[in-house]
C-alpha cells in the first residue's frame, strides 16, 4: 500500500482533533450535569419520607449479588 506519508499524517491529525473535540464535548456535558440546580432538590426528596425508601430487607440477596457483580466486573477489567 503506497499512501504518501503526508496523507497518513493528515489522517492521524484529523483523528486526533476529532478525539480531542469529543473529549471536550464530554467534559462540558459533565460540567453541565454537575452544575444542575435540581440535583440537590432531587436528592432531598427522600429525606421527608424515609418510609418510602427501600432497604436491604426489601431485596433479600441483592447485597451479595451486587457484590459478586462488582467483583466480576473488576476481574474482567484486569484481564483486558
Amino acid at each position: 500500500m503506497d499512501t504518501p506519508l503526508a496523507d497518513l499524517i493528515a489522517r492521524v491529525d484529523a483523528l486526533t482533533a476529532l478525539r480531542r473535540a469529543r473529549m471536550v464535548a464530554g467534559l462540558l456535558a459533565e460540567d453541565r450535569h454537575q452544575c444542575d440546580p435540581d440535583d440537590t432538590r432531587f436528592a432531598a426528596l427522600a429525606c421527608p419520607h424515609p418510609e418510602a425508601c427501600s432497604t436491604s430487607a426489601d431485596y433479600p440477596g441483592f447485597d451479595a449479588w451486587i457484590t459478586r457483580q462488582q467483583n466480576l466486573n473488576t476481574a474482567a477489567r484486569r484481564t483486558r
